[in-house]
């Protein structure tokens, strides 16, 4: 199942791929990885080709009274992409995640996973997924394994199959060492490893990814960026939201970025990001009347600008390096490729929001 990279000496996993409800173990027997259904109930569930989404949105809404959170949003996920779903505090991402797991009923709209109709095939859907969720919510009393084999069990994981996924998943994760301990015992980077390795126990078709590093160092973050893309570069399909948008742009084929409840814009990161926002951008701070001359400078390029108390940021679409011999009279300055942070504030402001 492992096969380990010579010079770092990490586990890098084969992930067995078997479109459809089975999984299979090292000499080939097959489990259903749903709950139990009757034979009648699962001829009628078809199984999604490759060609096909595996995730179909369409006009996704809900309210809460009077206050309309997601508001017609469709949006669609490919077999073997990762979809980065972005938005600031309170644009409707959580809710709109949480109705697709079922733990959230929508007031209109159609949602498809695996070709099949949410929440009615909501336990076949279920069986089929990985959540790693943003708030903690492993067993406190269990022990890291313990934990992940308990998982094990809500899936009807056979018990041997179940050893060998687990052992697999703690030494994917770094986490072999540490298996005995207690969950209070871990760091907070091990346990958001360890919620990872709990959401991939039943070999995923689709792993849902809410705020995987959240307030994690820049070392545990690092581990967990590389895991993920290594699962990506096998074909998990994956939903994350994040707020480390470079680590996003790096791992995803797409964006979708939400805001009040609607889809502002998605497609691929860098398409987006040079048609919304431009090439490079220029960050440069200076008293007020610098900035209004380096204003009337910039305008000789095509560019945006955007004055920030005494920041101006110069939104470049062309080469403007023939302008930076006029910024040695600024306080200083900084010239750097444009990036997928800077699409997100074009398109939803600085503003700070509260969820």
């Amino acid at each position: 199942m492992f096969v380990t990279n010579e010079t770092e000496g990490l586990p890098w996993q084969k992930w067995r791929r078997n479109p459809g409800k089975r999984l299979a173990g090292r000499e080939g027997h097959r489990v259903s990885c749903t709950m139990t259904q009757t034979t009648a109930q699962q001829e009628l569930i078809p199984d999604a080709p490759d060609s096909q989404a595996v995730v179909s949105v369409t006009g996704l809404t809900k309210r809460f009274g009077d206050r309309l959170v997601v508001d017609n949003i469709s949006f669609a996920i490919r077999r073997g992409q990762c979809v980065g779903f972005l938005g600031p505090n309170g644009a409707g991402k959580t809710t709109s995640i949480n109705m697709l797991l079922g733990l959230v009923e929508k007031n209109a709209g159609e949602i498809r996973i695996f070709d099949l109709e949410a929440p009615r095939f909501h336990r076949e859907i279920k069986g089929r997924i990985g959540v790693v969720p943003q708030a903690d919510s492993l067993d406190p009393d269990l022990s890291v394994e313990e934990n992940l084999r308990t998982y094990a069990g809500y899936f009807r994981i056979p018990r041997r199959i179940a050893r060998e996924r687990v052992e697999e998943l703690l030494h994917f994760f770094a986490l072999h060492n540490r298996r005995d301990e207690i969950i209070e015992h871990l760091s907070g980077g091990q346990r958001r490893r360890l919620l990872l390795a709990r959401a991939l126990i039943n070999e995923p078709e689709l792993l849902i990814l809410d705020e995987p590093t959240i307030g994690l160092d820049p070392q545990a973050r690092h581990l967990i960026w590389e895991r993920l893309a290594i699962l990506q570069a096998q074909g998990t399909t994956m939903l994350l939201t994040s707020h480390y948008l470079d680590e996003v742009a790096r791992l995803s084929q797409q964006v979708l970025i939400l805001d009040h409840g609607q889809v502002v814009v998605q497609g691929e990161p860098q398409q987006l990001i040079t048609d919304f926002v431009g090439l490079e951008v220029f960050e440069v701070d200076g008293t007020g009347g610098e900035l209004d001359a380096l204003e009337a400078l910039f305008k000789q390029c095509n560019a945006t600008l955007e004055r920030v108390g005494d920041k101006l940021y110069v939104y470049a679409r062309e080469d403007c390096s023939r302008l930076e011999k006029v910024l040695g009279t600024a306080g200083s300055w900084v010239r750097r490729p444009a990036n997928l942070e800077d699409l997100f504030i074009q398109l939803t402001g600085r503003s700070l929001r509260e969820s």
